[in-house]
């Protein structure tokens, strides 16, 4: 059998880890997710775990990525995590489904068009040369919270032509809340358990209350402006329903508004602060950047132009997000039941992968677990993407629809950054994975500056 074909049925039931008595898998599956997912990977292509009541799924081969997001996309619907999301998100584009949600995603790509991406770069090019200069030599910052600020701020720029530096820390806490908050949300029977005045649920709603009132404000103060800015939440404000003309109301633009502010700074700063990390621990890759940065930029701010010149800029990105995919797993809900390498998936049943899992699979990767920014020298993301062994943004018709202003902030930031700045991890920082909604760092990521390039402009 060859290296890319799915493993054969050899039973009734996909191989499973065992299992406790009550919950199932739930305890070993919280305790230690990535690891978990890893050890039932070992089991084969499809496998099976139990949380409490729910029956799940794990794929994890490229045959099946392609089934689920693709070939059979209209056989599932949205997992239990998005299902749950709702509670912060409502009805927004990445909660929402079927036709509803495909008016939503033609209503705001026009927001992500290159010439819009284009017009963006400026903003955060700017906004990370301000952060870039308002570090001092020597001292140590917890890189993490520096990037959630950072790319909060250009979020609110860039897509609202808002300014939220002072409200940058409270909304920053607030999402942090919202995220470790999640795990509670996703506990068998939590829809009745958030409406008790439990300690979880109250630091949630206040979090969301903080959201909210951001959100509404900047929806307010638009409204009565009545200018059109030309960004997305003036096209928001202003889209009408195809069917009876009517306009969306302040809930349905905070719903997409508040997607969009978690999806587009909250991935992409987890994205920069692994980068960082993992820089800082290959001396040979940070200075081929350096190297890189110094002969393209000599010095200067970058500009979106310089894209296509700032090749390993861009690699050490995407072998960033193969080892650490903010995204670390994705699920779907069987709506019609479904094969997979001949085992069926009734309704009802959760369907997970995880680029986490896959980007390390030694099947499909030469050195999975070593940082090596050259192996995209010679594979392009688009190509890993189409074999789907490299799906950092997702798939299908659920696909990132930021993915494009994702690569162009996280290559400018880096480049933005890097020609002025070497980042060195803290002697006292412990390293640890804390996958919630996205991929944290458990303890932070506090790191030591030191200016390396007196000329950057």
């Amino acid at each position: 059998m060859s290296k890319n074909a799915p493993a054969k049925n050899i039973a009734s039931q996909p191989p499973s880890q065992p299992a406790g008595i009550l919950g199932g898998h739930l305890r070993e599956f919280w305790r230690d997710r990535t690891g978990f997912l890893t050890r039932q990977a070992a089991l084969g292509d499809v496998t099976r775990y139990q949380l409490g009541p729910q029956p799940v799924f794990f794929v994890n081969h490229p045959d099946h990525v392609r089934d689920l997001f693709v070939v059979n996309a209209h056989k599932f619907r949205k997992g239990r995590a998005l299902q749950r999301a709702r509670v912060l998100l409502g009805k927004g584009l990445l909660t929402n489904e079927g036709e509803s949600h495909l008016r939503q995603r033609r209503m705001i790509q026009p927001a992500f068009h290159r010439l819009r991406i284009a017009e963006y770069a400026r903003s955060m090019v700017e906004y990370g040369d301000r952060m870039a200069a308002s570090w001092n030599d020597g001292d140590v910052y917890d890189i993490d919270k520096e990037m959630m600020h950072l790319t909060l701020q250009i979020v609110a720029r860039t897509l609202f032509d808002a300014e939220v530096e002072d409200d940058a820390d409270d909304i920053g806490a607030a999402m942090t809340t919202m995220v470790e908050s999640f795990n509670f949300l996703l506990l068998p029977f939590s829809e009745w358990l958030e409406k008790l005045p439990l300690p979880q649920s109250l630091r949630f709603k206040r979090a969301r209350r903080t959201l909210d009132n951001v959100i509404y404000g900047i929806i307010d103060e638009r409204r009565h402006s009545g200018e059109d800015k030309g960004d997305l939440l003036s096209m928001l404000l202003m889209a009408q329903d195809e069917d009876d003309g009517g306009t969306m109301t302040d809930e349905q633009v905070r719903d997409e508004a508040l997607t969009l502010f978690l999806a587009g700074h909250e991935t992409t700063a987890n994205a920069m602060t692994w980068t960082w990390y993992l820089l800082s621990q290959h001396p040979a890759a940070e200075a081929k950047l350096h190297a890189e940065l110094d002969s393209v930029l000599d010095g200067r701010v970058p500009a979106i132009g310089d894209i296509p010149q700032l090749k390993f800029t861009e690699a050490v990105l995407a072998e960033a997000m193969r080892l650490y995919p903010p995204a670390w797993a994705i699920g779907r809900n069987v709506v019609d039941e479904h094969d997979f390498g001949g085992f069926v998936a009734k309704p009802g049943t959760l369907i997970l992968t995880s680029p986490f899992v896959m980007h390390r699979d030694a099947r499909f990767w030469e050195a999975p677990l070593e940082f090596r920014p050259e192996r995209w020298e010679t594979t392009s993301v688009k190509e890993a993407t189409n074999r789907n062994i490299y799906f950092p943004f997702g798939g299908g018709i659920r696909r990132c629809i930021g993915e494009s202003f994702a690569w162009t902030e996280g290559i400018l930031l880096i480049a933005t950054i890097a020609r002025k700045w070497k980042l060195s991890l803290a002697p006292d920082q412990r390293i640890c994975l804390n996958p919630q909604i996205t991929l944290r760092p458990k303890f932070g990521m506090r790191m030591n500056l030191q200016f390396r390039n007196r000329r950057a402009k």
